[in-house]
């Protein structure tokens, strides 16, 4: 990967197209719901089809899928599978994993086998999709694995656009996801890199108050138009915490050229701008040019 002439970075994409795990028929209406409720017209695309949409744009991502099988019961996308393929695409893509805790002991031999084998950069956990609190005990064997890689790890906060306006919002509970369940994790574990993602609805001052309190701890932009974005949240974006937030779309239920047509608007200074689409991914990541 050439860090030098990317445009951006976008810290947040989803592997949701399995060619191991074809989408079993109970899960189309949650991505009917999902769909509806993004506005999200491309579908599921393949890695391949996201590397070269990256690729085109002069783009970065990371890339992940979402362990979820122990409590919704829905296949996920393979770990080793989305890892192979980022690596016949490692010019634009990142990959990052996701284990469901619940898992437990083989999770954890997972995460391991993943980031010595398949070369894993990083973690996502979905705490509202997965049914846990974040400091719940049972995630810290896994935790221990990815910081003694020092390897980020990445967790849903807020509200979820998955189950919404289901029945029951497809059983998924929101108070999974409240990021102040996450500062007990930032300071159990100092040297683990965190990323809050998405702009943490209803819970937005907690987000920048764990963010600037724990060195650790980073907020990613996606999942939002930026039009929508709090005004406290571009402050603190564009001040307090200017070395800490990160581009990130949601991609493919928000696309990049959406989201940075959006960005462009907001009234955010030329030097922070830079920082946030790209240079402070390069530093969190550890990227380093190919020239």
């Amino acid at each position: 990967m050439n860090v030098d002439e990317l445009v951006a970075i976008d810290i947040h994409t989803h592997a949701e197209k399995s060619c191991r795990a074809p989408l079993l028929e109970e899960a189309l209406a949650m991505e009917e719901a999902k769909a509806k409720y993004f506005k999200n017209d491309l579908g599921q695309p393949g890695i391949p089809e996201i590397a070269e949409y990256y690729r085109q744009r002069k783009m970065a991502c990371v890339i992940f899928p979402v362990d979820a099988e122990c409590c919704t019961g829905m296949p996920r996308v393979p770990n080793d599978e989305v890892a192979e393929l980022v690596a016949q695409n490692k010019d634009v893509m990142i990959p990052f994993a996701s284990i469901d805790p619940a898992r437990g002991k083989m999770g954890v031999r997972e995460a391991r086998k993943l980031i010595e084998q398949y070369g894993v950069r990083g973690f996502k956990f979905h705490p509202t999709v997965q049914g846990f609190y974040p400091n719940d005990r049972m995630a810290y064997p896994l935790y221990e694995v990815i910081a003694e890689h020092k390897l980020p790890a990445l967790f849903h906060t807020g509200q979820t656009g998955i189950g919404a306006g289901m029945p029951g919002g497809a059983g998924l509970r929101l108070k999974y996801s409240n990021p102040m369940h996450i500062d007990d994790v930032a300071a159990d574990f100092p040297d683990m890199p965190i990323i809050l993602a998405h702009p943490s609805f209803p819970w937005q001052e907690e987000a920048l108050a764990v963010a600037t309190h724990k060195p650790n701890v980073y907020i990613d932009l996606s999942g939002w138009s930026p039009k929508y974005f709090p005004p406290i949240l571009v402050q603190y974006a564009n001040s307090l915490l200017k070395h800490k937030v990160l581009f990130g779309s949601d991609f493919p239920l928000i696309t990049p050229d959406r989201w940075i047509a959006d960005f462009n608007k907001l009234p955010i200074k030329d030097e922070v701008r830079q920082l946030i689409l790209k240079d402070n991914a390069v530093k969190l990541l550890g990227l380093k040019s190919a020239a």
